[in-house]
């Protein structure tokens, strides 16, 4: 990456690159991760963990030109946050206080909330900021609490207007997310697998009427979405 990034015999776009510039990137690769993790390849989560690593070593080679921090302070970093939220393991073997108690003494007063990435997917996102504000007792003893709350707001987008329905829209996915979390569904995971199902579905409807697809009536549209529902998902 130093000799990528030489002003004088690098490469142009890797000189070009700004720590905001690869951030899409890097976002990028780490789901191309999680689709490695999903297929079950480890020659392709091998080739997808090299790629997300290339991300970090980037950041930290800009890093280390703006004269802030290098590679070797971000594995230095990482392992030391590791051994201090594991004291059992890496101090005296007397039981510490726990790995949240321990991240939220990390945080100090900054509130329950600090510290979730907003780069984060909404329903990710959602989640984290939910089972943050769990933690310190504000949440439902169960998950009819949460269903409960689905419903309402399922009225409140059926009664709402203007800008106020996506508002709404808004608050309804929230709480579903949270109904998700109180089953222990990943939301994220789920919403993920439902697209995967339909990009599936849609590309067997296709399939079955070939280049008369676009021309059916959605009637007839509807009667090969229910033929293709019966048909086992791939993977």
């Amino acid at each position: 990456m130093a000799r990528l990034r030489d002003p004088d015999s690098g490469c142009p776009w890797d000189i070009a690159q700004t720590p905001s510039s690869i951030v899409p990137y890097t976002i990028e690769e780490a789901y191309e991760v999680a689709d490695a993790v999903a297929s079950g390849d480890p020659a392709a989560l091998r080739d997808e963990l090299g790629d997300l690593l290339l991300q970090v070593v980037f950041q930290s080679r800009i890093a280390e030109e703006a004269g802030d921090f290098t590679y070797t302070d971000v594995v230095a970093a990482i392992c030391d946050k590791m051994e201090r939220r594991h004291p059992h393991i890496f101090g005296d073997g007397t039981p510490g206080p726990g790995w949240e108690a321990i991240k939220a003494a990390e945080r100090g007063s900054n509130g329950a909330l600090a510290g979730v990435a907003s780069a984060l997917p909404a329903l990710s996102r959602a989640e984290k900021l939910q089972k943050r504000a769990a933690r310190v007792g504000f949440d439902w003893p169960d998950a009819a609490g949460p269903r409960a709350k689905v419903v309402e707001e399922l009225t409140e987008v059926d009664e709402a207007t203007g800008a106020a329905v996506a508002e709404e829209i808004g608050d309804l996915l929230f709480s579903v997310t949270n109904w998700a979390r109180h089953l222990g569904i990943d939301a994220e995971a789920a919403l993920r697998s439902a697209n995967t199902k339909f990009e599936q579905r849609f590309a067997s409807m296709e399939a079955l009427a070939g280049d008369t697809f676009a021309g059916l009536s959605l009637d007839q549209k509807e009667a090969l979405w229910q033929r293709v529902k019966t048909q086992p998902i791939a993977g």
